[in-house]
């Protein structure tokens, strides 16, 4: 007698087109679910890692959404500048604990550079791999995909360009020194060039200016190598931290109504971001569970005539010793099988899409995604369409259970 697994094997490849269409079938819609949950966790994940310990980012007035994604996840243009003496007045405030100053606008290699203080490393746990940090003006230190990428080294020089995409005018009369390389921590750093804010004044001068660096009486509280209230100097956006709750409230609403500054809040903007995909990704999980209900459909009116095909096949077994429960556990093999190899070829084709997406667009590697990580939920998905598979092969399991083998080989 054939072994069960021998058994299943040869009626699913009995037909092998339909074997084949019913596990391509299931494997898209898995691959469509997949591909979608792993790119929502990570974009979560990395969301929350990005905005820790910023309740509020200002910048110059224009869309709050726009200040978000360039000031703290650095993937659209700045909306301004804000003037420096503002910026001050602001970070003083009673409801303000700590401001990080930011200043863009340059880049290298598509690669951002931005002015800032040590505050902003800190902010994100960044340590030296390489190097030390900036000590003088153009000075700067990579993030770990930026000196992996371009292959930068403690020591080396380049000239940035203006604007932060590519074709930008070249500063050369500027060249900027490497002096530290960033461990990697998967966090918006490992994409920067950072350095102090007084180097984006200087590369942006169009005369020698001296008074970045003169005697000051009365330092800035944002940058002290400026004088306190300097009404010429400007940065690009504060990244603020509240002094307690009651912040969250008077504090943006004092900003955007009293000052030519805009307020925007991380939590908010993200939240509003993810209303705006969560149409797209609604349509797409739709379309998804729609593919996963044909391809059930299709495994069951498979197997149903099938059976009616192998009535004879299963009455010549049971004659031959076969018990019952044989056949009943065959045909369940049958329609688990099918489904666990959709789910295998379903899992594995979502990860693979999302790594072509991860390495033909730019702005996903940068920000980290990556298509090689696994998380427990995709078991509940492998064992969800491993019960699919069962209650799809239930009702022809019964009746190949309750085949008459008196009755099939007498009508044959």
């Amino acid at each position: 007698m054939m072994n069960l697994g021998s058994l299943v094997w040869k009626y699913l490849w009995a037909k092998p087109l339909n074997t084949v269409l019913n596990v391509i079938l299931l494997a898209l819609g898995i691959a469509v679910i997949t591909l979608i949950f792993i790119f929502n966790r990570q974009l979560q994940e990395k969301i929350t890692q990005n905005t820790k310990g910023i309740d509020l980012v200002v910048g110059a007035k224009g869309s709050p959404l726009q200040i978000i994604l360039c000031s703290v996840f650095h993937m659209d243009f700045p909306t301004g500048n804000i003037k420096l003496a503002e910026a001050e007045r602001l970070s003083q405030h009673r409801l303000v604990k700590s401001a990080i100053p930011l200043a863009m606008g340059d880049s290298y290699q598509t690669y951002r550079i931005i002015g800032t203080t040590q505050a902003y490393p800190e902010l994100y746990g960044a340590t030296l791999a390489q190097g030390t940090w900036w000590q003088h003006d153009l000075e700067v230190v990579a993030g770990a995909t930026v000196a992996q990428l371009l292959s930068l080294k403690v020591g080396d020089t380049f000239a940035s360009a203006h604007g932060l995409s590519e074709g930008g005018h070249a500063h050369d009369g500027h060249q900027l020194t490497v002096t530290g390389i960033l461990e990697r921590n998967s966090s918006v750093v490992d994409n920067l060039l950072l350095t102090n804010i007084e180097t984006v004044w200087e590369v942006h001068e169009t005369e020698p200016q001296d008074s970045v660096h003169k005697t000051i009486l009365n330092p800035s509280p944002l940058i002290p190598s400026v004088e306190a209230g300097d009404t010429v100097r400007e940065v690009t956006s504060l990244l603020i931290k509240y002094r307690n709750p009651i912040a969250a409230i008077q504090l943006p609403r004092l900003i955007n109504s009293n000052t030519n500054m805009q307020a925007a809040s991380p939590a908010f903007e993200s939240a509003r971001l993810f209303s705006i995909l969560g149409a797209g990704v609604d349509v797409l999980m739709g379309f998804a569970y729609l593919l996963i209900f044909i391809s059930a459909l299709s495994i069951f009116i498979a197997l149903y005539n099938s059976l009616k095909e192998r009535k004879y096949d299963l009455a010549i077994m049971r004659s031959m010793g076969a018990t019952k429960s044989r056949l009943f556990t065959a045909i369940v093999c049958e329609g688990v099988a099918l489904t666990l190899a959709g789910a295998l070829a379903g899992l594995a084709m979502g990860h693979g899409v999302l790594a072509l997406f991860v390495q033909w667009v730019g702005e996903s590697q940068r920000a980290g995604m990556s298509a090689w990580v696994f998380y427990p939920e995709e078991i509940y998905l492998l064992g969800g369409s491993l019960a699919l598979g069962f209650l799809c092969s239930l009702l022809p399991a019964w009746q190949a259970y309750r085949t008459d083998i008196h009755r099939v080989l007498a009508g044959s």
